[in-house]
């Protein structure tokens, strides 16, 4: 991917441009995704130290938190997301950090999983690289995995997601600096990704096929269709009612409030 800080018709800055980001100080926006308790808050200062602001979600109750980092003389502005263990209900948790990956479409999305509990972690993981291929595994917590006598094959891990992943230990450090070059990799287009995605056979892959032209009738430029397809098939009827009453077709633009003006732009 090339620098978008200077191409404003760049689908990627439109895009969060609607989220009501304003990226014009910033090289790349990269969102931070993950379960409760996985140390998502200690990579997230690790990574912009004191250059965060922290608030809420205009007209809601959850917290939000953006910061900034350079790296390679890059600028990067980084959101972290409400954590969550699903982006498949309509609860309010869930919809902001989905509707930020999928509508604002960030040049990469940092999904912070523990080491101790992994399994239970990666059906989040799998669930966003539904919805992007520009996405960086951070298993962290490794101190206290090696403590419990946990061992987690990176390099296997890796080719079976289809996507970088960096083992970390927020608070020793550890990885933190893979990590920022993993991001600086899919960002920069250096890793052609490859992302683990649920195999689409026979009958349901036909209705996808015929589904997917007709969401984007519907609604012209929507990112992702297949992934709106696919819950319609699955029976969300979260998903169907959004798509009946006009929702799904004015969310982006309806994005550029969730942002708050309260967030001044961040010294790099």
């Amino acid at each position: 991917m090339t620098d978008c800080s200077t191409c404003s018709s760049c689908p990627g800055n439109i895009g969060l441009a609607r989220m009501g980001l304003n990226v014009a100080r910033f090289d790349y926006v990269v969102a931070l995704a993950g379960n409760p308790n996985t140390g998502k808050s200690s990579i997230f200062n690790t990574l912009t130290g004191l250059r965060q602001h922290t608030g809420n979600w205009p007209g809601k109750t959850v917290n939000r938190a953006e910061g900034g980092f350079k790296y390679n003389d890059k600028h990067y502005k980084l959101v972290d997301l409400p954590g969550t263990y699903s982006l498949l209900s309509a609860a309010q948790d869930e919809e902001i950090a989905r509707d930020f990956i999928l509508f604002g479409q960030p040049h990469c999305t940092i999904v912070v999983t523990d080491a101790t509990c992994l399994e239970r972690n990666l059906n989040l993981v799998l669930q966003i690289l539904e919805l992007s291929a520009q996405v960086v595994v951070c298993i962290n917590l490794m101190d206290e995995a090696r403590r419990k006598g946990i061992k987690v094959n990176i390099s296997k891990l890796a080719r079976e997601l289809g996507v970088p992943v960096v083992a970390t230990s927020a608070r020793t450090g550890e990885g933190i600096s893979d990590l920022l070059q993993a991001v600086e990799d899919v960002v920069m287009g250096k890793i052609v990704a490859k992302p683990h995605r649920v195999t689409q056979e026979g009958a349901f892959q036909q209705a996808v096929g015929e589904l997917v032209p007709m969401i984007e009738q519907v609604i012209p430029g929507i990112p992702n269709p297949r992934w709106v397809a696919m819950r319609l098939l699955d029976g969300d009827e979260h998903v169907r009612r959004a798509l009946m009453n006009g929702e799904l077709a004015t969310i982006i633009d309806r994005q550029q409030n969730e942002l708050s003006d309260e967030f001044a732009e961040i010294s790099a």
